[in-house]
């Protein structure tokens, strides 16, 4: 019996053909599908809310909410066979524009919460070490709570995998072509530009994003030789980077919310010395808060070799926020007592509970802010909206606090 012929070591693929043929793979498939949860043709677009959701997100009841719009006092919402009145995010935004012109001396931050010329521009970059912690499903998230209460939001997509960019719509193979990311407004060759040319706009009013995609990688790389060049002027200052781009936008925005990539590279660290504000998602169990602790004793020791190179940091605050929680889970609520016994105020009240939610909400490349209660249990919606809304509007104080203003 003859033996088959062997594959010749030639016709062997490496290591590297093989990971490049999977990432082919995987990339076709993932395009696919995506082409059919929203075909090339389409555009995310965002649910109208009904008038309890809109008299909530404004802050006044509903039955005033419908006087206004007897009264011709507001925008016409629409009204569906039900009988229910749906209002745009426009329209809401219409309303307290309204509200907020009629509080003659009051103060009208109230309805429209937009920083004045005295409230400097806050940068809340959201990092860990670990990936899982659930860094990009805050950061979107919180970008997205601030777009819907009235906060003029710039979401960043600081990671190469981009996952927050895909939240939004933007799917970093497909719809982020060259020098179309942040690396755009950071880079060290002629090439750089400036950061309001990368700025796209979302389906959430007041919230617009700088996508992410692959092409950051190259600040990592290009930063080692800016720091060895002839000419280290700007190698020298890499740090201060991110902080320069978000100057030129700054009368833009409010508030930007940055997803930064899972290590300590380049890319956090310069984004780090541009914030104004830190949080740290952790995972309550063990191996997690141990890898956090590394994490931690890298940034101090990275932080402080900047700041003597002349990196400032001006932070209004740091917070660890206890993500994926489980509040039946004995292991899990002895880690989180241990964190809020070490570190005290600095872990936030709110923890982000656990929720099929959420992860449900993922499969289709949507946040729980965009899906409504129709679209699940509404006993799992309410519970994860409530857990949302209850961290989120604790980050919101604190920037608020920043601002010398009273929380909500």
């Amino acid at each position: 019996m003859l033996n088959a012929p062997s594959r010749s070591e030639s016709e062997t693929p490496t290591v590297d053909q093989t990971i490049g043929e999977h990432a082919s793979l995987l990339s076709s498939q993932i395009q696919a599908m995506s082409d059919a949860l929203f075909p090339p043709t389409s555009k995310k677009t965002l649910r109208r809310f009904t008038s309890g959701e809109a008299g909530r997100l404004i802050g006044i009841s509903d039955s005033t909410l419908r006087k206004m719009s007897l009264a011709g006092e507001g925008p016409t919402p629409e009204t569906v066979s039900n009988g229910r009145r749906l209002y745009t995010l426009g329209q809401i935004n219409e309303v307290r524009q309204r509200l907020a012109e009629t509080m003659r001396g009051k103060d009208a931050t109230a309805f429209v919460p937009r920083r004045s010329d005295r409230d400097h521009l806050q940068v809340i970059a959201v990092a860990n070490f670990k990936g899982g912690s659930g860094k990009t499903t805050t950061a979107a998230h919180l970008a997205q709570y601030l777009g819907l209460h009235g906060y003029r939001t710039l979401a960043v997509d600081l990671d190469p995998q981009a996952s927050m960019s895909a939240l939004f719509g933007v799917l970093p193979e497909a719809d982020v072509a060259k020098n179309e990311t942040l690396y755009a407004a950071i880079r060290y060759d002629a090439d750089r530009r400036p950061l309001s040319d990368v700025i796209l706009p979302t389906y959430f009013e007041g919230v617009d994003l700088v996508p992410g995609n692959l092409e950051l990688m190259e600040f990592e790389h290009t930063t080692p030789l800016a720091l060895t060049a002839e000419d280290r002027t700007e190698g020298r200052l890499f740090f201060s980077r991110v902080a320069r781009a978000f100057d030129e936008v700054a009368d833009r925005y409010d508030v930007v919310v940055m997803d930064c990539p899972p290590q300590l590279g380049f890319l956090t660290l310069t984004g780090l010395c541009a914030a104004t504000g830190m949080l740290i998602t952790v995972h309550p169990q063990m191996l997690d808060v141990a890898s956090m602790s590394q994490f931690l004793l890298m940034t101090e020791a990275l932080l402080t070799e900047l700041k003597k190179s002349g990196a400032v940091l001006k932070y209004d605050f740091m917070r660890y926020l206890l993500t994926r929680f489980e509040p039946q889970d004995g292991p899990q609520t002895k880690v989180a007592a241990l964190l809020r016994n070490l570190f005290g105020d600095h872990v936030l009240t709110n923890p982000m509970l656990k929720s099929t939610a959420i992860s449900d909400a993922g499969l289709s490349k949507q946040t729980l802010y965009e899906i409504g209660r129709e679209s699940m249990t509404r006993s799992t919606y309410d519970r994860a909206i409530e857990a949302l809304d209850a961290v989120n509007g604790e980050v919101e104080g604190l920037i608020r606090t920043a601002w010398g203003r009273p929380k909500c």
